[in-house]
């Protein structure tokens, strides 16, 4: 009989999909949800760029490269360059979105036991892959009393140990 690996096991549920139906049943109640969890996009697609894709002439719709398309990997170094941030294209990867460029930045740099530092609250699924890589989430504290600031570098330094490979600092629009 089939069953879960002990990876699989250890994983923590999603929170944020263990919420939705009570934000579905909300709605339907005629409640006004306010969604703090995925960076679901809630801002109209332009209509240049719906045109565009509906006027595609491909005979086969290909992948991207892995790296990402290398236009816009220019155009972003150029972006960066333009601040006096010295980076080339070839440092530049283009991903389907923020939890699966965590997740390989994760797997990348730490090894099991390793530990990750992250300000709290954060996005809930961080743990999960931190989990999948066997990596220690460490959180600092920030409160309500300071509206969730980053707290003061001294608190991150006091938590930084000699498994510590990483901080992670995120914002709330990912």
């Amino acid at each position: 009989m089939p069953s879960l690996s002990s990876k699989g096991i250890l994983m923590p549920e999603s929170p944020i999909r263990k919420l939705a139906p009570y934000a579905e049943k909300a709605k339907l109640n005629g409640l006004k949800v306010y969604h703090l969890n995925i960076g679901q996009p809630d801002i109209k697609s332009p209509k240049i760029a719906i045109e565009a894709v509906k006027n595609v002439e491909l005979d086969v719709l290909a992948y991207s490269k892995s790296e990402g398309n290398l236009e816009l990997r220019k155009k972003i170094k150029d972006y960066y360059n333009s601040f006096n941030i010295n980076i080339t294209s070839d440092e530049i990867i283009i991903s389907t979105g923020a939890s699966e460029a965590l997740s390989f930045t994760m797997a990348s740099i730490m090894d099991k036991g390793d530990e990750l530092i992250i300000p709290e609250p954060f996005y809930a699924n961080y743990n999960g892959f931190a989990t999948a890589n066997g990596i220690n989430v460490i959180p600092v504290h920030s409160n309500l009393s300071e509206n969730f600031a980053l707290p003061k570098i001294h608190e991150f330094e006091k938590l930084i140990s000699s498994k510590t490979k990483a901080i992670l600092i995120c914002n709330p629009n990912n």
